[in-house]
């Protein structure tokens, strides 16, 4: 191993350019309805992917430049990328196709090399163009000798055909429904119903095949024009569910799989969001506590956990009866911004010193107090996302309603979502009862197709690498996977925070993934590591 994996390498370097940094989550999914989709439309399909779009005579990438990046951003010269073409909806193979954008970074020697690992940074609907980069400057070369590294932009995002529904607000921060301060949720309702009304006028049914199973297909449909027999595999938070449903679809095909951060398949989606996201919250939100709280003298947030969350508390919900005008920045600061910003940055420990500052700076703002450093910070926090050419401003918020809306049925009863978000509020004050309101989800029809049943059991080649502290895929996700998938998985549970496990201070963690890429053994039984060093 080179280098770890730095908060930059994801997309959101320190703390800076937090909409990226929103950008990762624990959904996923699947296809956006439209609103007014005829019964017929919405037909299962067969979920095998042996009997849907099995023939694939034509699948081929021909290898050449990548597509340009965002202005300041670099690429590894030696990155090839490619199109293939698939079908948009595999019961009509022969019917419309769509753009799959693929990359590869060939570091396999000859005489080494076992195959392809193909990798997945999650999201949803984040591109992963540029991950085998990424991946590369972490790995070491026993893994790197026995593999060539494949990305892809997953269909509907960046350069897979890019959807959009040319949404207002383009964030996918923006779709995340904070109550009122008084706990009100009459405004999200307005806000998931218009959403979802935007995305059926513009966009229309087609956009229900841009799913998780779909996707699935498209990733062996790459398989085939790689000209594997099988492929390995890497998925990172949405990651591991678009792994396990491959894994599922394909099992005969899936070589070794690494799935890291993980969702609980049998919690697709609303479930996922409701259940996990107020505990993850609660068991996370502690590491910065203690950060804030050494540095009680000059922060001034409290001298203990408990004190800095009654702050933090406390100007959340400050900020949600009054937003503070951030200096130079388009919106002001209210209580969803910073807890937003707060989730972001909890998902790195080396973010932590950051996220401290940003409290005591917003802190600051709405006394009207704010100090030269606090600026600094502020201004470090907000800077501008620079965009890629080509991909729609709302790309990926279009794609994250596609695919936590379109795996499985969300409820309709907005009452219901009233009284379980009064609930939740209660029980979880740090996430204010978002994750039990109402999403635009509610307005959708039924899914295109039947959720994919996870297979248990199966070829014995899947690690599961799951921090205790994951806020943004909570504990609770990788064991429930690891039940799902039973004895064809093996748990690897590090005792840490953040999102990522791989090369975040666990050798333990680190030797158990090597290990089992490099031989292809997994643990004989669950390994749960306990020597983390912080950097």
């Amino acid at each position: 191993m080179t280098t770890t994996r730095s908060s930059a390498q994801h997309g959101f370097p320190k703390g800076r350019r937090i909409a990226a940094a929103l950008l990762v989550s624990t959904l996923g999914g699947a296809a956006l309805v439209a609103c007014n989709a005829e019964a017929k439309d919405s037909q299962p399909a067969k979920a095998s992917g042996k009997t849907v779009g099995e023939t694939a005579g034509d699948a081929k990438i021909t290898w050449g430049k990548c597509p340009p990046l965002a202005e300041g951003q670099t690429r590894d010269p030696h990155l090839a990328c490619g199109t293939l073409k698939v079908p948009l909806d595999y019961q009509d193979p022969g019917g419309k196709k769509i753009d799959v954008a693929v990359s590869r970074l060939s570091t396999a020697k000859p005489g080494k090399r076992h195959g392809v690992l193909l990798l997945n940074p999650g999201g949803p609907a984040l591109g992963g163009l540029g991950m085998p980069e990424t991946m590369a400057s972490t790995l070491p070369k026993s893994v790197l000798d026995r593999y060539d590294l494949i990305g892809f932009d997953p269909r509907g995002v960046a350069h897979s055909t890019p959807q959009s529904c040319g949404l207002q607000d383009p964030s996918v921060a923006g779709l995340f429904p904070y109550p009122a301060a008084d706990g009100s949720i009459t405004k999200n309702v307005a806000l998931a119903e218009a959403a979802a009304k935007q995305c059926a006028d513009t966009v229309g049914k087609n956009l229900r095949y841009y799913s998780t199973a779909n996707t699935a297909r498209d990733m062996d449909r790459i398989r085939q024009a790689l000209g594997e027999k099988k492929i390995s595999y890497w998925g990172q938070s949405y990651g591991t569910y678009l792994g396990a449903v491959y894994r599922s679809l394909f099992q005969n095909r899936t070589d070794r799989m690494v799935l890291e951060g993980n969702v609980d398949p049998t919690k697709v989606w609303a479930d996922q969001v409701a259940d996990t996201w107020g505990k993850g919250m609660a068991d996370r939100f502690p590491d910065a506590a203690r950060v804030a709280a050494a540095q009680a003298g000059t922060l001034k947030l409290g001298t203990d956990v408990a004190e800095v969350t009654r702050t933090y508390l406390a100007l959340a919900d400050r900020l949600d009866r009054t937003p503070a005008v951030i200096p130079g920045a388009p919106v002001p600061l209210d209580g969803a911004l910073l807890r937003n910003m707060t989730y972001a940055l909890l998902q790195h420990n080396d973010t932590l010193p950051m996220l401290a500052k940003f409290w005591k700076a917003a802190d600051n703002l709405t006394h009207g107090s704010t100090t030269a450093a606090d600026n600094e910070v502020l201004k470090e926090v907000f800077a501008a996302t620079p965009t890629s050419p080509g991909i729609p401003a709302d790309n990926q918020a279009t794609m994250f309603m596609a695919l936590t809306c379109g795996d499985a049925e969300w409820p309709h009863d907005v009452d219901g979502y009233a009284a379980r978000t009064t609930a939740d509020r209660e029980k979880w004050p740090l996430t204010a009862g978002m994750p039990a309101n109402i999403w635009a989800c509610a307005y959708w029809d039924k899914p295109a197709e039947a959720t994919v049943k996870i297979a248990k059991g199966g070829p014995r080649n899947t690690l599961i690498l799951q921090n205790r502290r994951d806020n943004a895929t909570p504990w609770e996700g990788g064991v429930g996977l690891h039940k799902s998938l039973g004895d064809g998985s093996a748990f690897v549970g590090v005792d840490n925070g953040g999102h990522y496990v791989y090369g975040a201070g666990s050798a333990c963690a680190d030797k158990a993934t090597v290990g089992f890429l490099t031989t292809g053994h997994l643990p004989d039984k669950d390994v749960h590591c306990t020597d983390v060093t912080q950097k």
